[in-house]
């Protein structure tokens, strides 16, 4: 019965001791996902940082920040003429008022009423 006694304890220590270390494993993943978490978090707190910074001093740009907000504005300007392609691609035009998406031949605009054929001319 000594034998059988000897192997129980050895499988309940065994058992225990693949029970903690599976613990630890499952409190590391959930730290190391808070991390990660918290990380996206700091980030997006920069960004939306910047994005205030860029708005308050877009008409006056402080000295030492011009290089970034040319390149900003260098940026934007190409995302909005690659943003045009790719509706024209479509067959379709932003709407100059309020910027949706709307038909090449649409008369009106479907997200705000406003009337396309002459503000299309325009352009």
């Amino acid at each position: 019965m000594d034998f059988f006694d000897k192997l129980g304890d050895t499988l309940m220590t065994a058992t225990k001791e693949v029970g903690q270390k599976a613990k630890g494993m499952s409190d590391l993943a959930k730290l190391q996902y808070e991390l990660k978490c918290k990380e996206d978090d700091l980030k997006k707190e920069f960004e939306r940082l910047g994005r205030k910074y860029y708005q308050q001093n877009k008409d006056v740009v402080p000295e030492e920040d011009l290089d970034c907000f040319e390149d900003i504005e260098i940026l934007m300007n190409r995302i909005n003429d690659l943003n045009e392609e790719i509706l024209e691609k479509k067959g379709a035009r932003a709407c100059p008022h309020c910027g949706a998406k709307v038909a090449e031949n649409a008369a009106y605009c479907s997200n705000c009423g406003a009337k396309l054929n002459d503000m299309f001319e325009e352009d």
